[in-house]
């Protein structure tokens, strides 16, 4: 028997976090197929119990420290 497990969504910027409200960078599956979604803040003071509880935690959070292309400087 085969289990197929389809791929997590990205999180988008209309995905808030259950605790504050805030953008969510991480989704914690659980096993009962519901979903949190948490901040990065919130996702880090509760990591050890998602940890704990969660199936699968996609984290994002890297992407608030991503570096993004910056335009050329102008010439004067």
């Amino acid at each position: 028997m085969t289990t197929v497990v389809a791929p997590t969504a990205a999180l988008s910027a209309a995905d808030r976090c259950d605790r504050c409200g805030a953008q969510a960078y991480v989704r914690a599956e659980l096993a009962s197929g519901f979903e949190l979604l948490f901040c990065a803040h919130h996702a880090r003071a509760h990591d050890e119990k998602l940890r704990e509880v969660a199936a699968t935690i996609h984290d994002e959070s890297d992407r608030l420290t991503a570096t993004r292309p910056t335009a050329p400087a102008e010439e004067h």
